[in-house]
């Protein structure tokens, strides 16, 4: 039989573990005849443990694992001998209300696909963030998740490391419980979890830990079953020993739909058509805190869904929440840099509830030097990047909005955290000129860095802008730079962002700007530029330096577009977007001097190849891209003449958009083996094959996949465990496309839209 198999090994083991105690105590004895003395176990790692302890340790698994036997001791036996056991999932602890699923749903897949893994070691995964958070309320979504369940056999939940929620402890104790009032001490319940843990696969939550039992982590360092264990804590430092364990989930402020979807589950009531207007004002006013959503639901709950009670209790709670971010200023105060300070300074220049676009403030700051690389391996894009995902980390920041991909878009400095930066920043005279009255601005002799304009008639710099009538944008922004800069108060500018002015009017004086490092000229619809820009770029040219321009998007070319010995020189391109003409044939020479143009282009994170004016892709003869280490992003919409380079992407390749490309081969048996890829979108006949397959292993960190117009694609299989990262599945006009497969179907978190299939 299996089972007297297993206790025979049991036996055979705790025998060695004993022959081996007695050699070394001999061979102890004649090294010394010193008795060592005791040594002490430290709360944070084992230290160097007597034999008599790892005896000791040894006969605990011993026992561990005869319990465990005696727990599963066989009641029926079948032919083959295999014996029959009931379940023995502990159920998780139950909980007043159900926690909302949706609001945390990106949080919940990213800590399964750490915890479900292949790895037999016991991992510690701690969740970390703000004072109200939903720490908890993330470890109990996490908990109660089917996934988990079926994954860990047994879980353990336990509050402030005090009470340990086991259910039938008679049968994984040493001894019955006969009655409930009786207390056990800490170091036993420790003692008695770690006996049990040892050969039952677990998961363990230790919930507001705060990490003053780490004793507990000490214990339980020996089961190699793939047990694991989640810490919540309001901590964002870590002890070293956690830190090689696993690496913190930080747990950040809820985007405004994720805000949105909280507030609705936790009003628990429909919510009149009429009041969705306030749905904007409600999601800006709690900054993302879960604990602020919440209260917010209970206090609306009990007044009458009408407009006025509705807003009057918004605008009352906007006042009383300060006391909840208190913790948050504190840290600031205590543990945040200059450069950093600085950086949020920044936020300050933007309108209030202004939604900031990511990409837009790493540039600015980098423009302004706000931020400084250590290295030469790293770029000031690198370290504003990663100072901006820091600020979110610890709650400072809010994201607002998600790409597809899950990468930061748009950013918001809380409400109630922006007056206290508006303050700071003006005591450290961040924004240079601050003054109340039109009268004190002068535009003469200051040597102005920034003027933002908000586009508020109050604002001191409004007239100056746009004079006492209406007239252009466009027009109004270049006589006011005209002016600024003809003055000489312009002439130490840095940056000149004019983003989202309808064709701003430039003046040729721009030019003089010689300090200016920084020209947003998105969303613009500029059709020419002045030529002291372009005369500026061509001397750089003729010096032989390659020019800073980093963003080049919109390009349309054209035969007479001057790629080679021209655009080519642009050497620090790190976006670039370009629109060919329809003309083939006259066209080939400037394909291959964009292609070998895009080769030489060692910063370039986004690379983006529009259709053409007729709306026709263009056949693409791309060369291996796997050295460009930066690159993210790649948008191809075209004809691939050499389909092997899809196994010749690089691995940091993070969104691929693919649309014509007429491969005849299942493209997902290379693209499942990029390790970063989250985002891949298969657009109209990309793949002509009638067959995809999903192998297990690969896409490992996939969210979107999308499926438009493959008309041919009749069968797609997933193998089981296969995307499990995936959030969002759109699949459209796959005509021939029978079903949809069986691994994906149940999947509770994962967002299907399927039309004409």
């Amino acid at each position: 039989m299996v089972w007297i198999e297993e206790l025979s090994h049991v036996v055979l083991s705790a025998v060695i573990a004993i022959e081996d105690f007695i050699n070394k105590k001999q061979q102890f004895q004649k090294i010394s005849w010193m008795r060592p003395s005791t040594e002490f176990v430290s709360a944070f790692g084992f230290g160097k443990l007597k034999y008599e302890d790892k005896l000791a340790m040894e006969m605990d698994k011993t026992c561990a694992k005869i319990q465990n036997l005696s727990i599963h001791r066989p009641t029926t036996v079948n032919p083959q001998g295999q014996s029959s056991n009931p379940s023995n999932r502990i159920p998780s602890q139950p909980t007043m209300q159900e926690p909302n699923l949706a609001s945390f749903r990106d949080d919940v897949l990213a800590m399964i696909a750490r915890l479900i893994t292949e790895d037999e070691s016991f991992r510690v995964i701690p969740i970390v963030g703000m004072e109200g958070i939903g720490r908890t309320t993330l470890a109990k979504l996490i908990f109660n998740h089917q996934a988990v369940i079926d994954h860990f056999p047994f879980g353990v939940w336990t509050s402030d490391g005090c009470q340990f929620h086991l259910p039938h402890k008679e049968k994984i104790m040493e001894y019955d419980i006969s009655g409930l009032g009786r207390e056990w001490s800490h170091e036993e319940k420790l003692q008695r979890l770690k006996a049990f843990i040892i050969n039952n696969r677990s998961l363990i939550v230790l919930d507001d830990s705060h990490f003053s039992h780490l004793l507990l982590l000490v214990l339980l360092q020996d089961p190699l079953n793939g047990s694991r264990m989640i810490l919540t804590s309001c901590k964002t430092w870590l002890p070293l020993n956690l830190n090689m364990k696993s690496d913190p989930h930080h747990l950040w402020l809820r985007t405004d739909e994720e805000s949105w979807a909280l507030f609705t589950h936790a009003l628990n009531v429909s919510i009149p058509p009429e009041l969705l207007k306030l749905k904007e004002k409600i999601a800006k006013t709690c900054g993302g805190l879960p604990l602020l959503i919440v209260k917010l639901a209970e206090e609306l709950s009990h007044k009458d869904a009408t407009i006025e009670d509705w807003s009057t209790v918004v605008q009352h709670f906007y006042h009383d929440q300060q006391q909840l971010w208190s913790n948050t200023l504190l840290k600031i105060h205590k543990d945040l840099s200059l450069y950093m300070r600085r950086c949020l300074y920044y936020f300050t220049l933007f309108p209030q509830d202004f939604n900031i676009p990511a990409r837009r403030l790493i540039a600015l700051w980098v423009a302004e030097d706000l931020v400084q690389p250590k290295g030469d391996n790293e770029t000031p894009e690198d370290v504003a990047e990663r100072c901006l995902n820091l600020l979110i980390a610890q709650g400072m920041v809010q994201l607002t909005k998600k790409k597809l991909n899950g990468n930061v878009k748009m950013v918001r400095l809380p409400d109630a955290l922006r007056q206290y930066w508006l303050s700071k920043a003006q005591q450290a005279t961040f924004h240079g000129v601050h003054t109340n009255t039109r009268s004190e601005l002068s535009l003469g002799t200051n040597k102005i860095r920034r003027l933002i304009d908000h586009l508020d008639k109050e604002d001191i710099s409004f007239l100056h802008i746009h004079g006492a009538y209406e007239s252009k944008p466009g027009e109004e922004v270049g006589n006011f730079v005209h002016h600024g800069i003809s003055s000489g108060c312009f002439l130490m500018l840095l940056v000149l962002d004019l983003e989202n002015v309808f064709r701003p009017k430039l003046p040729e004086a721009i030019g003089k700007l010689t300090q200016l490092r920084y020209l947003g000229l998105r969303s613009t619809f500029l059709e020419t530029v002045p030529s002291s820009i372009s005369n500026k770029l061509k001397l750089q040219h003729d010096a032989n330096f390659p020019t800073i321009l980093q963003t080049l998007c919109g390009v349309f070319v054209v035969e007479e577009t001057p790629i080679k010995d021209g655009l080519d020189k642009l050497l620090s391109i790190r976006k670039l977007g370009l629109t060919m003409s329809h003309k083939q044939g006259v066209m080939s020479l400037q394909l291959q001097a964009v292609v070998d143009w895009v080769l030489k282009l060692n910063q370039l994170r986004s690379l983006r190849q529009s259709i053409n004016e007729n709306n026709q892709p263009l056949e693409l003869e791309l060369k291996p891209l796997v050295s460009h280490v930066n690159l993210s992003y790649i948008y191809f919409p075209g004809r691939l003449r050499n389909p092997s380079i899809l196994s010749q992407f690089p691995c940091s390749l993070i969104d691929l958009t693919l649309s014509g490309s007429g491969l005849v081969e299942d493209p997902v048996q290379s693209l499942e083996k990029l390790p970063n890829l989250r985002s891949l979108k298969l657009l109209a006949k990309s793949y002509l094959g009638k067959k995809m397959v999903c192998s297990l292993g690969g896409f490992s960190q996939l969210r979107v996949l999308k499926l438009w117009k493959l008309e041919q694609l009749e069968e797609w299989d997933v193998e089981k465990g296969e995307l499990q990262a995936l959030r969002d599945l759109e699949i459209r006009f796959c005509t021939s496309l029978k079903m949809l497969p069986a691994e994906l179907q149940a999947r509770t978190l994962l967002k299907i839209e399927v039309k004409a299939m």
